[in-house]
């Protein structure tokens, strides 16, 4: 790592060399200047990580300089110095924009601490404005995949829809893509700059989701040993993801409806509403309207959220896009694992845009991370793909004729699901996650089906 770089500013020569010293001892490039003119000149030539910056100068006051400096986006922190100390010029300074204000003359060690404090605010000042220009990159638009009608009809809408601050719900079947979706609404939206949180409503007892989502203070429940934000307060001016938020119960979901209505929230155990600025996007798998009419999830909160809704289609329905997927992971687990770039054979491509997919992209993604680990060639051939796929069984068991009066292709497709589901429920035991597994389906979506088509298992 470089030496920090310092422009020292004073019109007293021998302080200028006592501090020049000082500074390269502790591992500091150091540039003077002995006037506000030299000092202009020194920051033309080369932008330091720091100022120490005199107030009162031959050719100017230091605080016109303080004031250029901070005038330009990401310029380096300034310390101001002086010999005329007082409160009013302390102040002055620190509205200005100075990182901190010593007094002459100096306590060495005290310098030596503030100098290092202003060095590390710069370095995590930086890291974090590249950290998030790197995410602004990697979830900008143009890195979601798809080139088929449907999509490029989405991407049109999201991109309007980053533009607003309106409530969005993104609604898929599981691997879709829905939180990638989400994070480039947020990263082409005015509220890039700030935090994008996420969770997922289906993942934790009510009791910790309401912590979570709304903060508590100390001593509300066993364990609180202290007070809490939730992610509500931190991802204020920003972007709070919920998803799966269908798998939100019934008191929680009458909890959220009033902190988006009323822009404020409640930490529990408390009794102080505090305001906040979060966009909401919200996320789900499931079929909220049949929820409804369940009584399992409430209208009210359902039109919420559905501002502006985005139907996310599976992969089956846009085989298009599979060519385009596969090159991206093939690249992406390549050059993860260090590889030369492998290719895919004509064979092996025709199977996956064979296959049904029901994990949709995130299983895709997983089975081209395992084709370039286990392949030992350049090319991944039909035999580096998983036998269920090479066989054609799961792509065939939906084949038929279609009858001349025509039919009913949902529930069609319902019959072969839930006929499927039962059949590997059967050759499991009963056992979900293994039935689940058998058939490439997220957990989650087998218990959504088998829920919906009364099947039974543990």
């Amino acid at each position: 790592m470089s030496a920090a770089r310092l422009l020292i500013v004073d019109d007293e020569q021998s302080l200028l060399d006592f501090l020049s010293v000082l500074c390269a001892g502790e591992g500091y490039e150091v540039a003077t200047a002995t006037c506000i003119r030299e000092a202009r000149e020194r920051l033309a030539e080369r932008t330091p990580d720091l100022v120490l910056c005199d107030m009162l100068m031959p050719d100017g006051n230091g605080l016109d300089l303080l004031r250029e400096i901070r005038a330009v986006e990401s310029g380096p922190a300034v310390i101001m110095m002086t010999a005329y100390t007082s409160t009013r010029s302390a102040i002055e300074a620190m509205k200005a924009g100075a990182y901190d204000y010593v007094p002459k003359p100096f306590d060495v060690d005290e310098l030596k601490v503030v100098i290092h404090r202003a060095l590390e605010k710069t370095r995590l000042a930086e890291e974090n404005v590249y950290l998030r220009r790197e995410l602004a990159e990697r979830y900008a638009f143009k890195n979601i995949i798809g080139r088929s009608p449907r999509m490029q009809t989405i991407f049109g809408l999201i991109e309007r829809v980053a533009r607003t601050t309106s409530t969005v719900l993104i609604e898929g079947e599981s691997g879709t893509g829905k939180e990638l979706i989400a994070r480039a609404i947020h990263f082409s939206s005015p509220r890039a700059g700030e935090r994008f949180l996420s969770i997922n409503c289906g993942a934790m007892p009510e009791a910790l989701l309401e912590s979570e989502l709304f903060g508590h203070e100390r001593g509300a429940f066993t364990g609180a040993v202290r007070d809490k934000h939730g992610l509500f307060q931190e991802a204020h001016r920003g972007t709070l993801f919920l998803d799966e938020i269908g798998e939100m119960s019934l008191p929680m979901q009458v909890k959220l409806l009033r902190a988006l209505q009323d822009k404020t929230v409640r930490r529990v155990g408390g009794t102080v509403e505090e305001a906040v600025d979060v966009r909401i996007i919200t996320a789900t798998n499931q079929e909220l309207r049949e929820k409804i009419a369940r009584g399992e999830f409430r209208e009210d909160l359902y039109y919420r959220i559905n501002v502006i809704p985005v139907g996310l289609p599976p992969l089956r329905e846009r085989r298009e896009d599979i060519p385009l997927l596969v090159g991206h992971f093939l690249h992406k687990n390549c050059a993860t694992l260090g590889l030369k770039p492998k290719k895919l054979s004509a064979e092996a491509l025709s199977l996956l845009e064979g296959y049904t997919w029901p994990g949709n992209v995130r299983e895709l993604e997983n089975l081209i991370e395992r084709a370039v680990a286990l392949s030992a060639s350049d090319v991944i051939t039909a035999v580096d793909l998983p036998d269920y796929l090479a066989s054609g069984s799961r792509a065939t068991a939906a084949s038929a004729d279609l009858p001349e009066e025509g039919l009913d292709l949902e529930a069609f497709l319902d019959r072969i699901r839930t006929d499927l589901m039962h059949q590997a429920l059967a050759r499991t035991g009963g056992v979900q996650t293994q039935a689940a597994e058998l058939l490439g389906m997220t957990f989650r979506s087998f218990r959504y089906y088998a829920r919906k088509a009364g099947l039974t298992g543990s």
